[in-house]
């Protein structure tokens, strides 16, 4: 219901709640296509990109599709499904498009400090996960997307690939490998503070740090009212807006709530924790040049999927393993023990309630997770790096996730393990939930936002020009179109220097 609009609110024309990745790229998208607009973002910390988007909370693999065997599920009659991973390859495309216009123009500099080219693999063990692997490389192969991509089962091409994962390995056992060199690391964080830099240069734009959203309103205009506490002065203020962004993460849920709109009535979330096994290492670290991903236990969440990455953050490779799942109520790694049952509501008890039930070997998984000892995350280890010495490994925090709960008419409610944008039938309010492959598709999902939320701006004429000058691919199909996605990878790579581009495979 409208409340009675406050006199005292001052009036912006975007909102934007939280300053990770989201946030950052749509509030640079709405610069970009409205100069005009005046945007306003809050962040409850005194720093952004610190939760989520930060390098050590994240894989930042650069979600493509390229390694992820989760992506790439097995039907029943053993074929492989590879219509999400040509989706998500196609979305990263677009990012690195979008990237690739902000470097040229000078809104970002110096892509190397955030995109780098690093190898991604798959790697499995067992005539089983050998026998699917083997498949999945066959579908793979034929789509232009993934051209480039080799496999083998020979332990000696596999040395040459990896070798500290061959070090130690038992010369019988049964492995198989795939290995595509456009894969990427992206350091997420970095990217994030070089948005806002250039953002927060802007006369109408502000970023309000060590600022917490505590209420958001409608008022009887049809605008949204935001109540916001200075954790610095204590002091609070109102302000309106237009439009509204909730881009907080894990924290999105509650503050989704509190706006009151039918649309987020259902939704529930159930929050898993992460930590990496960081190596400490140098003559360690040096033996492995990949992002080697393998396949997920039964029963655990697809974030939980075992990898072995090599990672460059702040100009520093680093190896990390993980992630190794657990279960908090946080729902961000700064947030409160509260948040779990802060967020159950009288229309999300029972979704909540039937996708808990539906998922106690997740359940189950999770407390095994939180159990294990120093010698049981080695032993993990050791199934990726058998050489493993537990003094060359130190455990790091990653960040945490909430998995979004959605009502399902046959199920009562379902836990999904994507992202979900929740927003308001006139568009005026829309915030994200989820987890991963969220900031790697981070642009495909705010032009889809832009679109549903401005239907008739998304329209016109210099909308349109804009959004293609800095998509090129804009309006045509990267996945359908072997020679546009050629000629924009090749495009892509060139302005942000990344390797292994199709002209080279």
């Amino acid at each position: 219901m409208a409340k009675r609009r406050k006199k005292t609110a001052e009036e912006v024309d975007v909102i934007l709640i939280g300053a990770g990745i989201m946030s950052a790229t749509l509030g640079t998208l709405i610069n970009e296509l409205h100069p005009r607009a005046s945007i306003e973002v809050f962040e409850r910390l005194d720093e952004v990109a610190a939760e989520s988007s930060d390098a050590w909370n994240n894989a930042g693999t650069g979600h493509s599709a390229l390694c992820e065997l989760n992506y790439t599920p097995q039907r029943p009659d053993g074929s492989v499904d590879i219509s999400k991973a040509i989706k998500i390859a196609e979305a990263f495309e677009i990012s690195k498009e979008f990237w690739a216009y902000l470097v040229a123009n000078g809104l970002v500099d110096q892509p190397e400090q955030f995109i780098r080219s690093v190898p991604h693999m798959s790697f499995v063990f067992g005539k089983s996960n050998v026998s699917f692997l083997r498949r999945r490389y066959e579908t793979m192969r034929d789509h232009h997307l993934f051209q480039g991509m080799e496999y083998t089962e020979d332990h000696e091409v596999l040395r040459q690939w990896v070798p500290l994962i061959m070090e130690g390995r038992n010369p019988d056992e049964q492995l198989a490998a795939t290995k595509i060199d456009i894969g990427t690391d992206v350091n997420f964080g970095a990217l994030t503070r070089s948005l806002f830099f250039h953002l927060a240069r802007k006369s109408n734009v502000k970023l309000r740090l060590a600022h917490e959203v505590r209420d958001i309103e409608r008022a009887a205009n049809g605008r949204w009212e935001v109540t916001v506490k200075n954790l610095t002065t204590d002091k609070k203020r109102t302000v309106s807006a237009k439009f509204v962004f909730i881009g907080a993460g894990g924290g999105s849920l509650l503050l989704l709530e509190k706006s009151g709109i039918q649309e987020a009535k259902g939704f529930g979330g159930f929050p898993v924790s992460g930590q990496w096994l960081k190596c400490t290492n140098p003559e360690v670290i040096a033996k492995h040049h990949a992002k080697v991903y393998g396949k997920a236990a039964v029963g655990s969440p697809p974030m939980s999927v075992p990898h072995l990455d090599t990672r460059v953050i702040d100009g520093k490779t680093a190896l990390l393993f993980g992630p190794y799942a657990g279960f908090s109520t946080k729902f961000l790694k700064n947030g409160s023990w509260l948040d779990l049952p802060a967020s159950i509501k009288f229309n999300n008890i029972r979704p909540m309630l039937a996708a808990g039930m539906d998922n106690i070997p997740l359940t189950k998984y999770l407390i095994n997770q939180v159990r294990q000892s120093p010698d049981d995350r080695l032993a993990a280890l050791k199934e990726y790096v058998p050489t493993a010495r537990k003094e060359d490994w130190e455990l790091e925090v990653a960040g945490q996730r909430v998995q979004v709960i959605k009502k399902d008419e046959k199920h009562g409610g379902i836990l999904e393990f994507g992202t979900e944008v929740v927003s308001s039938a006139d568009g005026s309010i829309a915030a994200l939930l989820g987890a991963s492959p969220g900031a790697s598709t981070s642009v495909s999902i705010m032009i889809d936002l832009l679109a549903r939320c401005f239907p008739e701006r998304a329209k016109t004429a210099q909308y349109l020009t804009k959004l293609h000058e800095m998509i090129p691919s804009f309006g045509r199909s990267i996945a359908a179109d072997e020679q546009l996605c050629r000629e924009i990878r090749e495009r892509s790579a060139a302005i942000l220097k990344l390797e292994g581009t199709l002209e080279s495979v």
